[in-house]
């Protein structure tokens, strides 16, 4: 599995020949793309409906959706997309597949009203759990799993099932504070979710959330945890094995 941070929370992540683009919004001061930049992936998950996640889906309307069914219907109309996973999304729970990754959408704890309305809902927040195998309860020791935990709080579902029973080897977390955990509480998270590899994001991007991330890294090693804290540069391509 391949993991390419693009700034903010753009994820792009190629698992076998499957390219997924996670929360397009390259106006960010991390990278030095710009969406037409970018191939259009095979498929676009969307973790919520705020404007520094969906803000450039639309360049890539001609990938299958995978969000929500209320913010799939909201991109179809305002950006063309036409497939989405189902037909119609999915939601908190379920596992799709997309080409040779598996999908499972989790919760978040966060609001959703889409582009930063307030009066437009765009369903639950959620994040996303990518793996090349099918997740059951029988452990796969040969499995590689990255988590993306959107824009989220810390919550015991990380301890409690996000962790023990996903197994995500690696996960992204948000550290900005103000809107989302700050460094303490993710790393936090990072403990509980058990990783070997721990990403920051959501960071830097605007005032409020302006962050160092060797204050999540020494957070995270203030747990006496076993994850290794990667600060990646923008647009470098990270290989992850299990």
């Amino acid at each position: 599995m391949e993991l390419t941070w693009h700034g903010h929370s753009t994820w792009h992540v190629t698992v076998g020949e499957t390219d997924l683009l996670i929360d397009p919004f390259f106006d960010n001061p991390k990278t030095d793309l710009e969406p037409a930049d970018v191939d259009t992936p095979d498929y676009v998950l969307l973790t919520h409906g705020h404007a520094d996640h969906i803000a450039d889906a639309g360049a890539f309307s001609e990938a299958t959706l995978v969000a929500t069914p209320e913010l799939v219907s909201y991109c179809q109309e305002e950006f063309g997309f036409e497939d989405a996973v189902g037909g119609m999304g999915m939601n908190l729970g379920g596992t799709v597949e997309c080409g040779d990754a598996y999908v499972t959408m989790v919760r978040a704890d966060h609001t959703n009203g889409i582009m930063t309305e307030n009066d437009a809902s765009g369903g639950m927040p959620a994040g996303f759990v990518v793996s090349d195998t099918k997740p059951t309860q029988v452990a796969d020791e040969d499995a590689t799993t990255f988590y993306h935990a959107g824009d989220t709080s810390l919550m015991t579902e990380m301890r409690e099932v996000i962790g023990p029973y996903l197994e995500p080897d690696a996960a992204a977390v948000p550290i900005g504070d103000h809107f989302t955990m700050g460094p303490w509480q993710a790393a936090v998270a990072v403990d509980w979710l058990d990783v070997d590899y721990a990403f920051p994001q959501h960071y830097d991007t605007f005032p409020p959330i302006e962050q160092d991330p060797e204050d999540f890294a020494t957070e995270v090693r203030a747990t006496g945890g076993i994850a290794e804290v990667h600060t990646l540069a923008a647009d470098e391509p990270f290989e992850l094995e299990p």
